[in-house]
């Protein structure tokens, strides 16, 4: 049996790379070891499928903090304008949310999934479900063939590895692309969950006493040893019976992560700011005023709506003050420590969820292995890498379905020429 290409992977990148072969003319496979193509993508912004993002090219690198410089590149020849126009030449229409997240305007990923899979049939590209494969096959630095696990071998001078990290393993990303990127010669980076809840056991998280919280628009920081900021978000976060989870959450945990083993270190500070619009001056200046105002009006009642119930609460006893004292009563020092902890609540977590519980890996096939313009190896002849194996990682919003998507076009396009000696 013998092909041009050889994709392996059917999620958002292999799917693109399949397209991007065809397209070039080239005899095309596309196999995957789950029964159903693009299941990550069906799943993905909540089932409504977030395919890219229209910021400027400069915001989504930023982003990208995971080597998203590595893409410039790969933007200059097929960028997130280019991904909106693909889609809507397959019938896909997009609509633009905040942060400019990109959706189909049907709110249905499985949308977006039938019109790749759709395009695939017309493109004439055989695509093989339930098929593990075993290894590919090198020689000379040369890739010669697939084996899979049935024994089965496909000969073909191209191979585009497309499966995935080890995040969400349901979706069939469990990390099988790395020993075959290792037996070409590859360096595989630490591998490391992003995207990811942090966990902590601080009592007032064992005991459960803000569970279920959610504060909007918080600063959360990550502090070294040192006590110096390491990164801070500023987004919602939520409390959970294992530590802390929400957008601001996510966008912290690689810094959590890299912190922790920067410094060889067990646990990492965190410092969270409820109110990052006024400083820790105006707030013990607005309590003083609102005091003067109403002295004898019980302190929780004073400050509704300050702060969310629960957590007024929470640090009002955190600094022993009892929240039915009347303003009268208030000392400036209880007011000075409030405010302190309205601005910098610090408390310790230990590390994340395991990568199996990550959105995203961090870490993976060193890009500095990988042609920027191209997707194949240095090393190898023939063979390709994009999407989440390459060690390239992003926030959510759209940022590493855009980087699966750019890669596995160009990677496709690429081998579809290569295999067809458009290039000598």
């Amino acid at each position: 049996m013998r092909y041009d290409v050889v994709v392996i992977g059917g999620g958002p990148s292999g799917l693109m790379a399949a397209i991007g072969a065809g397209e070039k003319g080239a005899k095309v496979l596309l196999i995957d070891k789950g029964d159903k193509l693009g299941r990550k993508l069906a799943i993905s912004g909540g089932g409504r499928c977030n395919v890219t993002n229209r910021l400027p090219i400069d915001e989504i690198i930023k982003h990208i903090p995971g080597n998203g410089r590595f893409l410039y590149s790969a933007f200059s020849l097929f960028s997130n304008e280019d991904i909106i126009r693909f889609f809507e030449n397959l019938g896909i229409k997009l609509k633009e949310e905040d942060h400019g997240r990109m959706f189909p305007v049907n709110d249905k990923a499985q949308s977006v999934v039938e019109a790749l899979i759709e395009q695939l049939k017309k493109l004439k590209v055989t695509v093989r479900t339930n098929t593990p494969v075993k290894k590919v096959n090198y020689q000379d630095s040369t890739v010669k063939g697939v084996e899979l696990k049935d024994g089965t071998y496909i000969e073909t001078t191209c191979v585009v590895i497309a499966v995935g990290g080890k995040s969400v393993p349901h979706t069939g990303s469990t990390g099988d692309g790395y020993a075959w990127a290792k037996a070409a010669g590859h360096t595989i980076t630490d591998l490391f969950p992003t995207e990811v809840p942090v966990t902590s056991n601080e009592p007032f998280i064992k005991n459960k006493t803000l569970q279920g919280l959610s504060l909007r628009d918080a600063a959360l920081s990550v502090l070294n040893p040192k006590g110096k900021t390491v990164k801070t978000h500023t987004m919602d976060l939520i409390f959970t019976h294992f530590g802390i989870s929400g957008p601001a959450v996510l966008r912290c945990s690689q810094y959590v992560v890299q912190t922790m083993k920067k410094f060889n270190v067990k646990e990492v500070t965190m410092s969270l700011d409820v109110l990052p619009h006024m400083t820790e001056e105006q707030i013990f200046q607005s309590i003083i005023k609102m005091a003067k105002e109403e002295p004898k009006k019980a302190l929780k009642n004073l400050l509704k709506g300050f702060l969310p119930e629960r957590y007024l609460l929470f640090l009002l006893e955190k600094n022993t003050i009892d929240p039915l004292v009347t303003a009268s009563n208030l000392t400036h020092e209880n007011i000075r420590g409030f405010a302190k902890d309205c601005k910098q609540f610090q408390f310790n977590v230990h590390g994340t969820l395991p990568i199996e519980k990550a959105f995203v890996t961090g870490g993976g096939v060193s890009v500095k292995e990988i042609h920027p313009k191209e997707m194949e190896s240095k090393l190898t002849s023939g063979l390709f890498f994009c999407g989440e194996i390459l060690d390239i990682h992003g926030y959510t919003g759209g940022y590493n379905i855009t980087s699966a998507l750019v890669t596995g076009r160009l990677a496709g396009i690429n081998a579809g020429l290569k295999s067809k000696n458009y290039y000598k």
